[in-house]
């Protein structure tokens, strides 16, 4: 039988100041709620009751949490939250103490201590609490335009913290193709084919008249992605956004094949099939033993064709190369690697963060080596290049990819 437990003071009314201060520590942390959804929550908790605390998690995880990789932040926040009910004015002030000899957990995801670290008061007059939702959408509308162009190199550990976030919530479209498959068209629709199955089904449910003429047409389905990210030393700032930028806006593509190069080869794949971005960059983390170290993209790629000459599905993946272009290696095998790459896949693109320097030139020899094999070199330094990242890679395809 479940321990019954006492979670906000139901008595003198706080159970739903602090379920309205657990929402905005949700949205500090990334999760998208707004006021609708903090009244479903304290009416799900009026319904279900606070006698045991399984009952009212699940009771406003259903309202608050639609998406899937929010529901582990959600629970470990929840419980951090709870935990003690006569510290809920304290907990966004700082992290749980353990007064009563509970050990802190050992870690937190760091989207749930960002949430539990910034400074809040549950109740608060009316004048103050506009105060408050301005101070919990982060920042003013001309500090949002100014990260929107800032340099991640050139942002400070709070600042990179908010543009992590803020980059995970931009779409990123993958070109799609033709499949082999068929699916039913609509009517009129072009380059539709005549379903002659279909056509004699339906002739013998009206008697032999036709009525309508079943086409089919080939469905779409996104184009495979390989993505090859520099962890080298000039590449530290970049490397972790970009890679949690990149595992959010290609959740729902297709297949996907990511790998880490710096002295070596780092297969993350396995790293990316996880929900959550912030247990991403932790396996990723993990599995990266090169970090900040040199560039040897030559023979990254030779490993990359030995052990891995799979991954790239009938000269049709689409290959995302993420670097300065600052190598290290010999030219000769980059060179060699790169041709490879490039008969086997259908575009390569490289996403170069120098290009926020006016007038770059690839002047470095892998720089060069790069700018001359690759289908185009777009920007990937600030927020406002990553949103138009997508736009481009449809205009790319469009045009063959030329410069």
């Amino acid at each position: 039988m479940a321990s019954v437990q006492q979670l906000g003071d139901a008595r003198r009314g706080k159970l739903a100041g602090n379920i309205a201060a657990f929402g905005r520590a949700l949205r500090r942390a990334g999760v998208p709620i707004d006021a609708a959804r903090i009244a479903l929550a304290a009416q799900a908790a009026m319904l279900v009751g606070v006698h045991t605390r399984e009952d009212l998690s699940a009771a406003i995880e259903a309202v608050m949490v639609s998406r899937e990789q929010d529901r582990m932040v959600f629970r470990e926040l929840f419980e951090a939250w709870f935990q003690d009910p006569e510290l809920a004015n304290k907990m966004l002030a700082q992290m749980l103490p353990s007064s009563e000899g509970k050990a802190e957990p050992p870690r937190r995801r760091p989207r749930v201590r960002e949430a539990l670290a910034a400074p809040a008061v549950v109740s608060k007059p009316a004048a103050q609490n506009e105060k408050e939702v301005q101070f919990d959408a982060a920042m003013t509308a001309s500090e949002r335009a100014r990260l929107h162009h800032a340099d991640f190199n050139a942002l400070g550990a709070g600042e990179y913290q908010l543009v992590e976030r803020l980059a995970r919530e931009i779409a990123l479209p993958v070109p799609t193709v033709p499949a082999r498959r068929l699916r039913h068209a609509g009517a009129g629709r072009a380059h539709s084919r005549m379903h002659w199955p279909g056509v004699l089904h339906e002739a013998g449910r009206t008697g032999g008249e036709l009525v309508w003429l079943p086409r089919l047409i080939r469905r779409q389905q996104p184009l495979p992605l390989l993505v090859l990210v520099d962890v080298s030393g000039s590449m530290e700032r970049y490397a972790r956004l970009l890679l949690a930028f990149l595992h959010a806006a290609t959740r729902r593509a297709g297949r996907r094949d990511v790998f880490a190069f710096g002295t070596h080869l780092t297969d993350l794949t396995p790293a990316f099939r996880l929900a959550d971005t912030d247990e991403m960059l932790m396996a990723a983390g993990a599995a990266i033993d090169d970090f900040a170290g040199g560039t040897r993209l030559g023979e990254s790629l030779a490993q990359l064709r030995a052990g891995h000459a799979r991954r790239l599905t009938g000269r049709r993946s689409l290959v995302l190369l993420i670097s300065d272009g600052l190598d290290t290696g010999e030219p000769q095998v980059l060179e060699q690697e790169l041709q490879w790459l490039k008969r086997h896949s259908r575009r390569v693109l490289w996403l170069n963060p120098l290009l926020r320097f006016e007038g770059y030139a690839p002047l470095a020899r892998g720089a060069a080596m790069l700018d001359r094999h690759a289908d185009a070199m777009l920007a990937v330094h600030n927020l406002n290049a990553l949103e138009q990242l997508a736009r481009s890679l449809a205009a790319l395809m469009k045009t063959g990819g030329a410069r």
